[in-house]
């Protein structure tokens, strides 16, 4: 039986001091590269109650089960509370006793932007200089992006631009001097033509800028949506971009990045490439083809970061 008197509860405090997004999305390489295979992971549900959606999320291990239990509550803001929260339970895969209990959107935040470094890691090799980044967003998934691109070694950001629709409010949050334009500027036009990589990660539902304007070869990241009805990046991009997913029935069956391309007609299903195949370097992407990375985030995702965050947090601070 599980002693709730010792059982650890980590905070999102304790769940950044534990692991740094670089070793999170090193551990998920691992993983794949150990056979985890994304197309075996159980199906997340999505409820709806009286004040929202509640959103559960399993995955079963060799070594641990886990469940994120996250909640959206549309009206929060307005009440001075988060718009999502959750919690995540770590449970033993033999005998199902509770582990540990951790803050949810503290290890989504850890988690999303290391599943994007993962899965591009091998395609941002292409690029032999220090790059321009445009970043779509301002909240912390696009700061954690950024980070966890800095982090990750494959580039080194020489220039960083982040995009969104209220500059002045976003500069209170991003570090000084943090170049930020509006989405309807037009020197947006003119940063995407530089850009080599592009981040998205937005609440859009429809198209964020016009992809004519990216170069070939640029690697685009897109994470903002993760219902089949909503976009973040046009068809045109997708019919002339190597599309890359975590997992394929999973990716028909929630991005509507890739289910509304498809029904356009500028996508395939048949063409979409899991991400297991880039990681374990089965597949290999021409460089001078633009690439495009979407994820809508999958359970066993949150399973390999959390237990990597317990194994950190036994060991003690990082060094």
């Amino acid at each position: 039986m599980t002693s709730f008197e010792h059982l650890p509860i980590l905070s999102a405090d304790d769940v950044e001091r534990a692991l740094t997004r670089d070793r999170a999305a090193a551990a998920l390489t691992r993983a794949l590269r150990a056979g985890l295979e994304p197309s075996a992971d159980l199906e997340r549900s999505v409820l709806d109650v009286a004040g929202g959606q509640l959103l559960l999320m399993p995955s079963a291990g060799a070594s641990a089960v886990g469940l994120k239990t996250v909640t959206l509550a549309a009206g929060n803001p307005g009440r001075g509370l988060p718009r999502i929260q959750g919690a995540y339970l770590l449970f033993d895969a033999e005998t199902l006793e509770l582990r540990a209990i951790m803050d949810g959107i503290a290890v989504t935040n850890l988690r999303t932007p290391a599943v994007s470094v993962a899965a591009t890691a091998p395609l941002l090799t292409r690029f032999t200089r220090p790059i321009e980044l445009v970043v779509f967003g301002a909240g912390p998934q696009a700061v954690g992006h950024v980070d966890a691109i800095r982090a990750g070694g494959s580039v080194e950001p020489a220039d960083v631009t982040y995009v969104v629709r209220h500059p002045d409010r976003a500069r209170e949050q991003l570090p000084p001097r943090t170049t930020v334009v509006a989405a309807d500027s037009p020197d947006l036009t003119v940063r995407l033509g530089r850009a080599q990589v592009v981040v998205c990660a937005t609440s859009a539902r429809t198209p964020l800028f016009d992809s004519a304007h990216l170069t070939d070869g640029t690697v685009v990241i897109a994470v903002g949506s993760h219902e089949p009805d909503v976009r973040e990046l046009d068809g045109s991009l997708m019919a002339r971009a190597n599309v890359v997913v975590e997992d394929v029935r999973t990716a028909l069956r929630e991005a509507g990045d890739v289910v509304l391309a498809i029904r356009e007609g500028h996508l395939h299903a048949d063409g979409l490439i899991p991400m297991a195949d880039v990681v374990r370097g089965t597949r290999t992407l021409a460089p001078d083809r633009t690439a495009v990375f979407k994820s809508v985030g999958m359970s066993w995702q949150d399973l390999v970061v959390a237990e990597e965050i317990m194994e950190q947090h036994r060991r003690g601070p990082m060094t």
